[in-house]
């Protein structure tokens, strides 16, 4: 049994998602600001990317509501809909649209002259569509009637003999059915094709095109390592830093992408597992305070995922670091000459 009862998880739901979803959603304006301000960014690229960090920006929003579909609530039928399907929309949405992202950049590191001839970009309003419509087409599902949700007047029976204790017995498990649980609402194949169908996919293809960016970006390292080699020999000189400089930056960039991978997908890979555990044992995982825990950071910490993107671009941030300076400077000279009004007075 779970030391914690309802009020304290939902206090232990509060302090650990504020804090991650005010820094998603101050970031993401922070960038999304950026963008619409430097002209020179509105391109394709970029117009993908901003449908990311709208996405994130939407899961930073949902994302206290996020653990709290894990505890059972007094709710009818819609209400109970709404409140499951649309934080599992948004989240699917922005997990289509860091595939996007990731799949769109592969292309123009992959083949960089032609990247401009792919579907991504002649059909940019279609590739969109792919990246909202299909992830709101499955998380609708149960409103279309995939769900597990009994009607009270299921049980309600016809005999016209009934005794009081029966009917007493009735309005009990009505109460009981009116409870709005994830139960109720994903049934178990739903989750295991969410899970297995879409979310470790998507994951695999990032995983994938990553390594595949990172071989690409060794092979050239080599050829321009090559190249140094043999400039060095017909000048008669001792081989330079340079080379040691650029596997240096090889190195220090395959520790980011690995610390990236460890820091944002691995909290989120044991709350999958711990979600299909709790489905294939019965385990009342979903109550437990360590459950909410590892569905706060792994949620919360893959969506950091853009902010690391954007932020590590200074082009995205240049349009607002500009106007924080100018703001800045703004209030150190009305305080300069506010001293020295003071000090001629």
């Amino acid at each position: 049994m779970d030391p914690l009862d309802k009020p304290s998880r939902e206090k232990l739901i509060f302090y650990l998602t504020m804090p991650l979803s005010s820094i998603i959603i101050f970031s993401n304006l922070f960038i999304i600001i950026g963008i619409a301000c430097n002209r020179q960014l509105h391109n394709t690229p970029n117009y993908f990317f901003l449908s990311l960090l709208v996405a994130d920006l939407c899961t930073g929003i949902t994302l206290p509501f996020i653990p709290l579909m894990t505890l059972d609530r007094q709710l009818d039928f819609k209400h109970c809909l709404v409140m499951y399907i649309f934080p599992n929309f948004l989240f699917l949405s922005f997990l289509f649209n860091l595939v996007m992202v990731h799949y769109e950049r592969y292309l123009c590191i992959v083949s960089p002259l032609h990247h401009s001839q792919f579907w991504v970009h002649r059909c940019f309003p279609l590739a969109l569509l792919i990246v909202w419509f299909p992830p709101l087409l499955y998380a609708s599902l149960p409103a279309f009637g995939w769900n597990n949700w009994v009607e009270p007047n299921s049980n309600k029976r016809s005999d016209s003999n009934e005794t009081f204790l029966r009917s007493t017995t009735s309005q009990n498990s009505t109460k009981e059915d009116e409870v709005c649980s994830y139960k109720q609402v994903f049934p178990k194949a739903f989750i295991y094709l969410e899970v297995c169908g879409l979310v470790l996919p998507a994951m695999l293809s990032i995983v994938a095109m990553t390594g595949r960016v990172l071989w690409i970006a060794r092979k050239q390292l080599q050829n321009i390592c090559k190249l140094h080699r043999a400039v060095d020999r017909l000048q008669q000189q001792q081989p330079s830093d340079h080379e040691q400089q650029l596997n240096l930056r090889y190195a220090k960039c395959v520790a980011a992408v690995s610390l990236t991978f460890l820091v944002c997908w691995v909290p989120y890979i044991i709350y999958q597992l711990m979600s299909v555990t709790a489905l294939q044992t019965g385990v009342s995982l979903p109550s437990s305070s360590l459950y909410i825990i590892m569905s706060c950071t792994g949620i919360g910490s893959m969506a950091i995922i853009p902010l690391i993107l954007g932020l590590a671009n200074k082009q995205y941030t240049e349009p607002i670091s500009r106007l924080m300076l100018k703001l800045r400077n703004r209030w150190r000279g009305g305080q300069n000459n506010r001293d020295v009004i003071e000090q001629d007075v």
